[in-house]
């Protein structure tokens, strides 16, 4: 058993119902104390519970979790592996379900598991990942939210996500770095640590080596963190990512784009990250892997993500090694 005192009230989304998201959840409240899960409310398709519960070996614990009817999908739509529109449909309607439980003070926070973008795109909805969603649901710009990956020892707060480099560059400016910077602030204050130091990356190779490879950090990065300065932050940048990541001297570090925020956490922690969308008035988490569409109903797939983003959103940060 893992023991999460039940600090704070979770909504569990499950995801992808064609994906591992409902082995997964289910899976990790079998492995909690009857105290933790106790305070996780299950939102999604209660026929794909039921079944995945079955087919785990879990049957006996379906009727102790507290669930909420969200996402509901048809039988012949509910198939383990297939990439589906209703199941993207179920997807978002069992993670809006959930984040609006946490806006009406019902519940703290929401943990969503894994969806599939393409299946999401494929029922009509706009989207680019959960905090896309977190946005809409919230009723904030897109651009005032962000990802923040918590794996391996690190927390990396992304500037942009999942768009092209080249629409990326276009979009950065010092207020979109000054926004993200904060709201990894209030993150980290949420998770327990104060005052963060925070190491800024670079757009450029070595932060642009004095315009050398460039003007953008000057032009972006620099005034950003010259009026973070001025509000008190402790920042520290722009700096080549591959250098400023090697001396592990902060408590928060700024990825300007997908990959160099992705890449070192998923080296560090394989199937174990949790992400967060940050920035809105309602505080969900993702874990940092796929659907896993290819051992999705196959009984294989690890919880060990999951666990430690409930640990994460319960309060106990400091006992999960992140």
């Amino acid at each position: 058993m893992i023991a999460v005192p039940p600090l704070r009230r979770l909504a569990l989304a499950t995801g992808d119902p064609n994906g591992i998201g409902p082995e997964i959840a289910l899976k990790a409240l079998a492995a909690l104390d009857e105290s933790a899960r106790d305070r996780i409310t299950v939102f999604g398709p209660a026929e794909v519970l039921r079944r995945t519960a079955a087919a785990c070996g879990l049957a006996s614990l379906w009727p102790r979790i507290r669930h909420v009817e969200a996402g509901t999908l048809g039988a012949s739509d509910a198939v383990p592996g297939r990439i589906d529109a209703a199941a993207g449909a179920s997807t978002i309607a069992s993670a809006t379900a959930a984040l609006q439980a946490v806006r009406a003070g019902e519940l703290d926070a929401v943990i969503a598991c894994p969806h599939h973008e393409t299946a999401i795109h494929q029922a009509g909805i706009a989207f680019s990942g959960y905090p896309s969603l977190v946005a809409r649901v919230c009723g904030v710009p897109e651009d005032e939210v962000f990802l923040l990956l918590v794996g391996g020892g690190l927390r990396i707060v992304h500037v942009t996500l999942h768009e092209s480099v080249r629409t990326a560059l276009d979009r950065l400016t010092p207020a979109l770095v000054a926004r993200a910077v904060r709201a990894g602030v209030r993150a980290c204050a949420l998770l327990g640590v104060n005052d963060p130091h925070i190491g800024v990356f670079g757009i450029n190779p070595h932060a642009s080596e004095g315009r050398l490879f460039g003007p953008e950090d000057q032009g972006i990065v620099a005034p950003a963190m010259a009026a973070l300065r001025a509000e008190g932050y402790r920042v520290d940048g722009p700096h080549g990512a591959d250098m400023v990541l090697s001396q592990r001297r902060h408590d928060l570090y700024v990825a300007m784009l997908h990959d160099q925020g992705h890449i070192p956490i998923k080296l560090l922690a394989p199937n174990a990250a949790s992400a967060l969308s940050i920035g809105a008035d309602a505080l969900l988490s993702s874990v940092g892997h796929g659907s896993a569409m290819d051992i999705a109903g196959r009984g294989i797939a690890d919880p060990t993500a999951l666990l430690r983003t409930i640990a994460l959103l319960s309060g106990e940060a400091s006992q999960v090694n992140t």
